[in-house]
């Protein structure tokens, strides 16, 4: 277990449980009005003040918490969206104000560096588009997959004529595909992924440079960086204009990103905000410690 680091919007936070029932029970008119001051208070100290950063938040690494609480928290602590959340959710996420800022396809397993499996992915991201389209989803995620014994160049040839029979879809769509650079150096399960192509974000912008579309860009993953290049900031400021979206956690683990690892988010954030970024930046940390508590402090981090 990690240890806690105080921050202001933790300082004064409820267990949630408390939080929740100091909710439920105003509903019905039984808080008191002292009681739901403190409710209210709590709410304000946790939320988004500046939003210069969108922030959304990804639910696979807030299981088991059911993606409707997750949802609901997300609204109350003033993230803007919830991501990669199955489009079944789509319409929840209208109904407490939240946009999906990005939806996912095909996974990370298969992807456009073997041509044995563009089919299958370019008919699972056509289906993708046409969703993100009708409900205003602006991106969707897309992937390499694994080298499995293909050279660089092989690999890259086959991802630009794969890319590219879909990318012209995307555009007409107007949805933008995003492909996401993995590290290949971390051999424990969905903190790294041995064998990934697109294990390199010079290698990933150049992919979406040689296609040259607008509604292709990189999903810049700031812990997978970190792991396989570092140099961060100097890379936002270089590839800024290939970069589509944003994913975080902190290194190592791939748990909170607060002091008890090595990525500084707050000049990250900073920098971001300096490139002239308007997209999503979305918290994709395994919290060790209370899920919600630890997104409040990464929230308040990125609150720059």
């Amino acid at each position: 277990m990690k240890k806690q680091t105080n921050s202001p919007a933790l300082s004064g936070l409820l267990n949630r449980r408390q939080a929740f029932g100091l909710a439920a029970t105003a509903a019905v008119g039984i808080v008191s009005g002292p009681s739901l001051h403190a409710a209210e208070k709590i709410s304000a100290e946790s939320k988004v003040k500046h939003g210069r950063i969108k922030q959304s938040v990804v639910p696979w690494c807030f299981k088991p918490m059911p993606e409707a609480e997750l949802i609901a928290d997300s609204a109350r602590l003033g993230l803007k969206s919830v991501e990669l959340i199955a489009p079944k959710f789509w319409p929840l996420l209208k109904q407490h104000g939240l946009a999906c800022a990005i939806a996912s396809s095909h996974g990370f397993a298969k992807g456009f560096a073997h041509t044995e499996e563009h089919a299958e992915c370019i008919t699972l991201l056509q289906t993708r588009i046409d969703e993100c389209a009708a409900a205003g989803v602006p991106s969707v995620i897309t992937f390499s997959g694994f080298r499995r014994g293909l050279s660089d160049e092989v690999a890259t040839r086959n991802m630009i004529a794969g890319l590219k029979k879909i990318v012209g879809y995307a555009e007409k769509k107007k949805v933008t595909l995003c492909l996401e650079m993995l590290n290949s150096r971390v051999a424990v399960e969905m903190k790294g992924h041995p064998d990934y192509f697109c294990d390199d974000i010079d290698r990933s912008v150049e992919i979406c440079r040689s296609i040259g579309s607008e509604r292709l860009k990189v999903l810049f993953d700031i812990y997978h960086v970190q792991i396989m290049h570092g140099d961060v900031i100097a890379r936002i400021k270089q590839h800024k204009d290939w970069i589509g979206h944003y994913h975080t956690a902190g290194n190592p683990g791939r748990n909170e990103i607060d002091d008890s690892q090595e990525i500084n988010y707050r000049p990250i954030m900073k920098a971001i905000v300096e490139t002239g970024y308007q997209g999503y930046v979305g918290q994709e940390f395994i919290p060790v410690r209370d899920k919600i508590a630890s997104l409040a402090q990464a929230i308040e981090l990125c609150d720059v």
